[in-house]
């Protein structure tokens, strides 16, 4: 109950302070950092997946690389 109570009051004296333009857009801008930080979390998420099954691919393809080189002599 009092937390509804500190968040309004901080609302209002964004409000009063910076006016209702600013404040809208610093409330756009929590926004895009909470999606820029949800993307940067998914690409690592990605990058690690890839990592791993470039590890576990490596011997095929040092494999075929080896075999590419054989044919050519």
């Amino acid at each position: 109950m009092y937390f509804t109570y500190v968040l309004a009051t901080i609302l209002v004296l964004l409000v009063a302070y910076a006016g209702v333009d600013e404040t809208v857009r610093l409330f756009l801008y929590i926004d895009l950092q909470l999606r820029y930080a949800w993307v940067r979390l998914k690409m690592f998420m990605m990058r690690r997946k890839l990592e791993q099954q470039l590890i576990k691919d490596l011997p095929d393809y040092n494999k075929l690389i080896k075999e590419l080189k054989d044919d050519q002599r």
